[in-house]
């Protein structure tokens, strides 16, 4: 990664390794925001807000490989695991990976008149059986960092009929994916993608009707402006029907972070990253411990080193305990120095 861009966006306090758990925010998307708080301050409402929605849309569009009119626009994966999970009948058989995420899973098992079934995730493709309606999972595990067999999953529902949804999350922003190859995916953009909180992306089918947008409010319109009273007269025709009303201050950043992705390309993200979680798994392994096997993730998981967290963090170095076990996850503002300042941490660390 070039040093002279991540120097000029990047200025972290700590030696910073928790990306899966929220990513730095760049200086141009700080610089984006703090304008706009300004204009808000002074009773001048910043103009672009709306304008920043549409070009994040179109630029997480790019980056996922989908037409723009197949991306909706929210704030959350879970509201949009809930609306996928309302538009399927009673007695639907969901399938998901044993301990995947709560915003993706949850919103399917509250449904008490749907058939929820989980399997570990190297066995999920071979548990899709004739009857599965959905497939649900994560592209990368959030607790441990490994990457689900998307290829094989989507094989195996198509050969059962089942719909596919990916939550990219842990993905989007470092690890190539096309959701042209699903059914639906969604990712939040405050970890990978580097924005604020409150801004999340959906994308569907090319048939609409598949989901009823049971949140549209007036941004769901095809002409929004023209939609803020009574029922909404023409649902847009696009993705876009299934909006959530936007957090515009994070779309303000977002637009700027996704940007500097697009800018790099998430292939030499992806290289960056899983070179240092490469570096940091040989390291751990030389300690004596193993991380769990994650080939290629930029999240590296460590049993047995959960209860190292706070000490770390005294001695500034930021990382995530999950599932009880130490997690890392670098980013392309990480360097081959920050791993080993991490490893010298850990080498007195008592099991």
């Amino acid at each position: 990664m070039e040093k002279s861009l991540a120097e000029a966006e990047f200025a972290p306090r700590t030696t910073y390794l928790n990306t899966a758990q929220s990513g730095l925010l760049p200086a141009r998307s700080l610089t984006a925001l703090r304008a706009a708080l300004d204009d808000m301050a002074a009773g001048e409402p910043y103009e672009g807000a709306f304008e920043a929605v549409e070009v994040s849309r179109a630029t997480y569009a790019r980056l996922v490989g989908v037409p723009v009119t197949r991306v909706a626009a929210g704030a959350s994966v879970a509201v949009y695991a809930g609306l996928i999970a309302a538009s399927l009948p009673s007695g639907a058989e969901v399938l998901v990976a044993d301990g995947d995420f709560s915003s993706l899973v949850n919103p399917f098992a509250v449904r008490r008149d749907l058939t929820f079934r989980s399997a570990p995730l190297d066995g999920l493709a071979d548990a899709v059986r004739p009857g599965t309606d959905l497939v649900a999972v994560s592209a990368v595990q959030s607790a441990d960092g490994r990457i689900a067999d998307l290829a094989a999953i989507r094989a195996a529902a198509r050969a059962h009929g089942a719909r596919t949804f990916v939550d990219a999350s842990q993905a989007a922003g470092w690890l190539p994916l096309s959701a042209q190859d699903f059914d639906y995916t969604a990712a939040v953009g405050f970890k990978w993608l580097m924005g604020a909180k409150g801004v999340a992306f959906l994308t569907v089918p090319e048939d609409l009707d598949a989901l009823t947008p049971l949140f549209a409010g007036w941004v769901a319109g095809e002409e929004p402006w023209e939609s803020t009273y009574g029922p909404v007269k023409q649902l847009a025709r696009s993705a876009r029907r299934f909006d959530e009303s936007p957090n515009l201050l994070s779309y303000v950043a977002a637009q700027h972070s996704l940007a500097l992705v697009e800018e790099l390309g998430p292939e030499t993200i992806q290289a960056h990253d899983a070179a240092l979680a490469d570096r940091f798994r040989a390291g751990m392994s030389g300690l004596g411990y193993e991380p769990v096997p994650a080939p290629g993730s930029a999240i590296v998981s460590v049993p047995g080193l959960g209860h190292a967290a706070d000490r770390l963090a005294q001695a500034g170095i930021s990382v995530s305990v999950r599932a009880g076990r130490l997690r890392a996850a670098f980013h392309l503002y990480n360097t081959a120095a920050d791993v080993d300042r991490l490893l010298d941490a850990l080498s007195g660390a008592e099991a």
